[in-house]
């Protein structure tokens, strides 16, 4: 059983990547034990209701997850913080410090109590952090082509994929977003296609980015697929490449980030439980 470890991070600076995406840099002495494990991975961050120290058990010596979990759900709701789960978009070592984004929901960050934090957080500010996990359950064979497809919230861990792919690989990506405004740029060294679909006013829905893949030529022989974002977007690209494209379930790796009109603290519904029972190699 993987070990927990969980740290108190401090703000090092706050920027705006694009219009709606906001970088903080966090750092700490925690942060010296921070073992990374794979491009796409993830930690838990804990946000205090009162702006203090977030109330977090510490996690037992044996790693247990679901024991943890219990200790964390049975502090009182008043003073339990609120928890949520983001990708890593870049860890530097020598500087024990790990660059979270955050996508910005308006001018404040929306009414999220990750994102509203974000947009309102200064040098100093403190917040848990629990991790790192991996979020995919599935590897890619060695030398197959990569297809990564997602929204903004999933443009962290894309970056961080493609940016660690070495020369010599194929990947093509595609990235819904608002508009060009939030088109970003990486710095790959593989051979690296990205396609940005922009959604404007639309609200988020499966039909842009189904279409888009659907419309696309996918690379030449073995391809692996990695998708995130909207849960519902998420499982229809997954039947478009498994029943229509004809890839084998165990070469999508697939993560549903979010869910429209749905909060992340509500139970999980029947199509999601669904796909958690299939997620698993």
């Amino acid at each position: 059983m993987s070990e927990l470890s969980y740290s108190e991070v401090y703000v090092i600076s706050s920027e705006l990547v694009t219009p709606h995406m906001r970088r903080i840099t966090f750092g700490g002495p925690g942060l010296a034990g921070f073992r990374p494990l794979a491009p796409d991975q993830q930690v838990k961050l804990f946000f205090s209701r009162d702006g203090g120290r977030p109330e977090v058990p510490l996690p037992p010596p044996d790693g247990d997850k679901m024991r943890w979990y219990q200790s964390f759900m049975a502090v009182p709701e008043e003073r339990r913080p609120w928890m949520r789960t983001y990708s890593v978009r870049r860890h530097l070592a020598d500087r024990q410090q790990v660059e979270i984004d955050f996508v910005m929901h308006g001018e404040n960050g929306g009414d999220g109590p990750a994102s509203s934090w974000a947009a309102a957080a200064r040098a100093g500010a403190m917040i848990g952090l629990l991790g790192p996990a991996i979020s995919h359950f599935r590897t890619a064979e060695p030398g197959t082509s990569k297809l990564f497809v997602g929204d903004e919230t999933a443009l962290p861990a894309m970056a961080a994929w493609v940016e660690s792919l070495p020369a010599g690989e194929r990947a093509v990506v595609f990235a819904e977003v608002v508009d060009a405004r939030e088109e970003q740029s990486w710095e790959p060294l593989a051979d690296v296609t990205v396609n940005w679909v922009h959604r404007g006013d639309r609200p988020h829905g499966p039909d842009l980015l189904v279409e888009a893949v659907r419309a696309a030529e996918l690379p030449p022989g073995p391809v692996f697929a990695w998708l995130a974002g909207e849960a519902s977007t998420v499982r229809a690209l997954r039947r478009h490449l498994v029943d229509e494209r004809g890839l084998e379930k165990r070469s999508v790796a697939f993560t549903g980030y979010w869910r429209a009109n749905m909060t992340q603290d509500e139970p999980p519904t029947a199509a999601e439980l669904e796909d958690h029972a299939d997620v698993l190699p």
